[in-house]
């Protein structure tokens, strides 16, 4: 493991846990990390700019040799928190709708429910920076990370879409995965994965490194019962479906 693989990553609270044993074990040595929103670490994989990256799966049908590496993703089971479409009226009042730029996969979950289990018809909008500001009316927008978690007492309606996702597909979700474009070695993988773990059996070292203006939300719920980070068969499944659906759109 002499070579320094490059591997991007998301600078959200829900990768903490995974980031841990990269950032404070002798692993750290072997690599050389970027974080990034989920959007750009997904077009650095695509621009072979890093050899590894924890991308929303949307990403993968883009790629020519796409390959999970690890048994760890940013899934959930069903209610994620951090992934909503927010709304200050109902449902059936919403007309138009902000896409949140920093993700591929929440924005094509969200377009495939709002059309086929919400049965909507709306008007997208491209969202740029401080587009929440603008989310009123008959306006709603996607907000994903911990800019969700911060707005989740903002707004009167907030439809979570793992929850809506589960309900949909009886399905749990990955929102992302660490993918690479080529070939790892097998050696590396193991000793990234156990980098990995490291976090997920130290939570309270976790969240007791994580500043108090930066924890908008129960971050022990949050890690234990939002988000759900081992890739099961069953994550699998819901993987395969959903890039199923969205293929062609």
């Amino acid at each position: 493991m002499d070579k320094k693989w490059r591997i991007g990553a998301v600078s959200y609270l829900n990768t903490r846990p995974l980031l841990l044993g990269m950032e404070l074990s002798p692993f750290c040595d072997s690599i050389n990390l970027v974080k990034s929103y989920p959007a750009q670490i997904a077009q650095d994989l695509l621009d072979d700019t890093i050899d590894i990256g924890l991308v929303p799966v949307a990403i993968m049908p883009l790629l020519s040799n796409p390959q999970i590496v690890s048994k760890y993703v940013i899934g959930t089971e069903g209610e994620v928190a951090s992934v909503a479409l927010f709304s200050q009226v109902p449902m059936d009042q919403i007309e138009k709708v902000y896409l949140d730029y920093q993700s591929r996969t929440s924005v094509a979950l969200a377009k495939l429910l709002i059309k086929n289990f919400w049965e909507k018809e709306v008007e997208f909008l491209i969202a740029t920076e401080g587009y929440i500001n603008e989310i009123s009316g008959t306006i709603a927008g996607v907000i994903i990370g911990d800019r969700a978690l911060a707005s989740l007492n903002r707004f009167e309606h907030v439809y979570d879409l793992g929850l809506a996702w589960k309900a949909y597909s009886g399905l749990p979700f990955v929102f992302a995965a660490w993918v690479a474009n080529k070939p790892i070695p097998s050696e590396f993988i193991e000793a990234f994965d156990a980098a990995n773990e490291y976090g997920l059996k130290h939570l309270d070292e976790v969240i007791a490194l994580i500043p108090a203006t930066e924890q908008v939300y129960d971050l022990h719920k949050y890690y234990t019962e939002n988000i759900s980070y081992e890739l099961t068969p069953e994550k699998r499944k819901g993987l395969e479906k959903f890039l199923e659906l969205i293929k062609n759109k």
